[in-house]
């Protein structure tokens, strides 16, 4: 077993985690108010949020579209969201029978329409499964939302991964006070 200073490592992760906030906190608000009000414009037009992603963003994807039907910290109406990456049946025959490219494009063609909010979930902001969704959502008219847009202000996939759920996190308790 490799020797190492867990303490060393336990302060770096942490100061890591809070450089790369304290970037997102200077840099992102005007981004995160026009991604928010686009969202709460196509809530009130009883449009939904449609998330999706590989791996670990697929995982955001659910949490943060779990939290918007159910509840973030404040009882309110139910918000429409839907994750993409939850349908195994959908994924699996999509990945078989065209390609694993067209995974979320497909399901965004079949469930997408004008006025949805279509939110890309990559560390990479190269995953093409993504990018094919965004441009089909975008040929519908349904508005897009990548961590491009938003510039995860970070370069290690753990650190995008915990501003990808902060800023998910953002959403559900701003929509919370929004919609109460």
């Amino acid at each position: 077993m490799k020797k190492f200073d867990l303490k060393t490592l336990y302060q770096k992760e942490i100061q890591d985690h809070i450089e790369s906030t304290r970037l997102f906190l200077e840099d992102n608000f005007n981004s995160f108010k026009k991604f928010f009000d686009l969202c709460t414009t196509s809530i009130k037009k009883g449009n939904k949020i449609i998330l999706f992603g590989n791996g670990g963003s697929a995982a955001d994807a659910q949490h943060i579209a779990t939290e918007l039907v159910v509840r973030y910290k404040k009882n309110r109406k139910s918000i429409p969201a839907i994750s993409l990456s939850t349908d195994t049946s959908a994924l699996t025959a999509i990945g078989n029978d065209f390609s694993f490219n067209q995974i979320f494009s497909r399901q965004i063609e079949s469930i997408g329409k004008k006025g949805d909010i279509a939110i890309g979930i990559t560390t990479s902001g190269k995953s093409l499964n993504v990018l094919n969704a965004l441009d089909i959502a975008k040929k519908k008219k349904i508005n897009t939302i990548t961590d491009i847009v938003l510039g995860i202000p970070a370069s290690e996939t753990a650190r995008i991964q915990e501003l990808h759920i902060l800023l998910g996190h953002l959403l559900c308790a701003a929509l919370d006070e929004s919609f109460s």
